[in-house]
C-alpha cells in the first residue's frame, strides 16, 4: 500500500525553504551544545524520495544524525528509512518502556490533518503533504533523542545507525493480525478506562490528572483556534490577490495618468501583501499549529502511561484478592484435617504473596517514575512554549515591519496624484 497520496507527483531530491531554515537552526544549536559540552544526538530528516513504482511505492526519507555520544560508532551519519520504520520504532519502544512509567514520544499520524494552505496544484498538494509528515518525523526523531534514555536504547540507536534496510514491521499495517489486534485491544483499552475507576491515594497523581485533562482540553481549543487563523489569512491573501487584480483592470482604462499610474503601483503593492499573507498563513501553522498538535499528542501519551499505573494497580489488587482466597482456601483445609491439601494450599499462598509484594512494589516504581517522568515534562514543556513564543513573535514583527515598508514606499505615489 502507498504510504502517502499521489506518489507518481512527489518531487524527488528537492528540499524544501523549511528545510533549509531548519539545518541552519539545528547547525546553530550544535555549536551551543559542543560549547557546552553536553551530550547530544540531533537528527534531520531531509530530502523525501520515491521509492518502488505502482502500489508498492513508498516515500523514503533520510535520516542524517549528528552526536557527540560514545555510545554512536560515528559522530555523523545518515540512513534511509520509511514511514513504517519510524512507527515500528515507537511500538517497540512503547513495549519496553511504558510500563515502568517513561512518557514515550508519539509517532506522528498515518493520516495527517489536512489544512488548505493554498491553491495549488495536484503536485503541489502532495510535496505539501510530504514536507509536512517530515518535518513531523523531525520532531518525533529529536523528542525522543532527547530522552536520556530512549536516546540510548538500542532500537533506537539500530535505526539511527544501520545501514541497511530494517525488517518490514508487520504490526504498523492496519490490515495485518497484529494491526486488527492492535484494534481490538485499544476498544479493551478505551472501555477499561472509562469502565475501571481507581480509589487514588496520592494527592499528587489526583492533582496531576486533573491538570492533564485541563491542559488537554486547553490545548485542542488552542489548536482549534490556530487552525481557524491560518485558514483566515489563506483567505484574507485570496481576497487581497483579488483587489490587487481589480486596481490593475481599473488602472488600464482610468484616463488620467496619475491615477492611472497610482492605481498601477497600488495593484503591484497588494500582489507583494498577498504574498506576505500567505508567508504569514505558512508560518502560523509551522511555528504554532504544528507545536500545539505534537502537545495534544503528547498529553495522550501521557494519559496512556497514567492509565498503565492504574493496569499495574488492578493486577497488584488482583493478587491481593486470590491471595485472600488462599489464605481462606488454607484455613477451611487446616480445619478439615486434611494436611495434604493444606500443604498444597500452603505452597499456594506463599506464591500469591510474592505476587502481591512484586505487585506492589512495580506499583511504587511506576508511581516514582511517572513523577520524574512529569517533571521533565514540565520543565520541556515551558522551555518549548518560550522558545516558540518568541519565535512565532519575531516572525510576526517581520513580517508587519516588510508590510509597512511597502506601504511607505507607496505613499509619495499617492500624494504625487493631481
Amino acid at each position: 500500500m502507498q504510504e502517502s497520496p499521489d506518489l507518481e507527483n512527489v518531487p524527488i531530491d528537492k528540499p524544501s525553504s523549511i528545510q533549509h531554515d531548519d539545518l541552519k537552526e539545528l547547525s546553530y544549536s550544535m555549536e551551543i551544545e559542543k560549547e557546552s559540552g553536553d551530550q547530544f544526538v540531533s537528527v534531520t530528516v531531509t530530502e523525501p524520495q520515491k521509492v518502488g513504482e505502482g502500489m508498492g511505492a513508498y516515500v523514503a526519507y533520510k535520516v542524517f544524525t549528528r552526536t557527540n555520544m560514545p555510545l554512536f560508532r560515528k559522530r555523523n551519519f545518515s540512513v534511509l528509512r520509511r514511514f513504517s520504520d519510524f512507527l515500528g520504532l515507537h511500538d517497540k519502544l512503547v513495549d519496553k518502556y511504558l510500563r515502568t512509567g517513561r512518557i514515550i514520544p508519539p509517532a506522528p499520524e498515518k493520516s495527517m490533518t489536512k489544512i488548505k494552505m493554498s491553491n495549488q496544484s495536484e503536485q503541489g498538494s502532495s510535496a505539501e503533504f510530504v514536507e509536512k509528515r517530515r518535518a513531523s518525523l523531525e520532531r518525533y526523531l529529536n523528542r525522543t533523542a532527547a530522552h536520556p534514555i530512549l536516546s540510548v536504547d538500542p532500537d533506537f540507536r539500530e535505526f539511527l545507525e544501520a545501514d541497511t534496510e530494517l525488517p518490514k514491521s508487520t504490526n504498523t499495517s492496519a490490515l495485518s493480525g497484529a494491526g486488527v489486534m492492535r484494534l481490538f485491544n485499544k476498544v479493551g483499552e478505551t472501555v477499561n478506562k472509562i469502565t475501571y475507576k481507581m480509589d487514588e491515594s496520592d494527592p499528587w497523581f489526583e492533582e496531576k490528572t486533573q491538570q492533564v485533562e485541563n491542559l488537554d482540553m486547553q490545548l485542542r481549543r488552542l489548536h482549534g483556534s490556530v487552525e481557524m487563523l491560518v485558514l483566515h489569512r489563506k483567505d484574507l491573501a485570496l481576497l487581497t490577490s483579488s483587489f490587487a487584480k481589480s486596481a490593475a483592470m481599473l488602472s488600464n482604462c482610468e484616463e488620467h495618468t496619475s491615477l492611472s499610474r497610482a492605481l498601477s503601483q497600488l495593484a503591484e503593492v497588494e500582489e507583494k501583501v498577498e504574498a506576505l499573507h500567505n508567508e504569514q498563513a505558512n508560518a502560523d501553522f509551522a511555528i504554532l499549529c504544528e507545536l500545539l498538535k505534537d502537545y495534544v499528542a503528547l498529553i495522550g501519551a501521557i494519559k496512556d502511561v497514567f492509565h498503565e499505573r492504574v493496569k499495574v494497580y488492578q493486577n497488584w489488587q488482583h493478587s491481593q484478592l486470590m491471595l485472600n482466597k488462599k489464605r481462606e482456601q488454607k484455613a477451611k483445609m487446616e480445619l478439615s484435617g486434611k494436611p495434604d491439601k493444606g500443604n498444597q494450599a500452603s505452597v499456594e499462598v506463599v506464591e500469591w504473596e510474592a505476587k502481591v509484594e512484586r505487585g506492589q512494589e512495580e506499583f511504587d516504581n511506576i508511581s516514582k517514575m511517572i513523577k520524574k517522568e512529569m517533571e521533565r515534562f514540565e520543565a520541556n514543556r515551558v522551555k518549548d512554549f518560550k522558545a516558540i513564543i518568541i519565535n512565532y513573535m519575531e516572525n510576526l514583527m517581520t513580517h508587519q515591519q516588510q508590510l509597512i515598508k511597502y506601504w511607505e514606499a507607496f505613499l509619495p505615489e499617492a500624494k504625487a496624484i493631481a
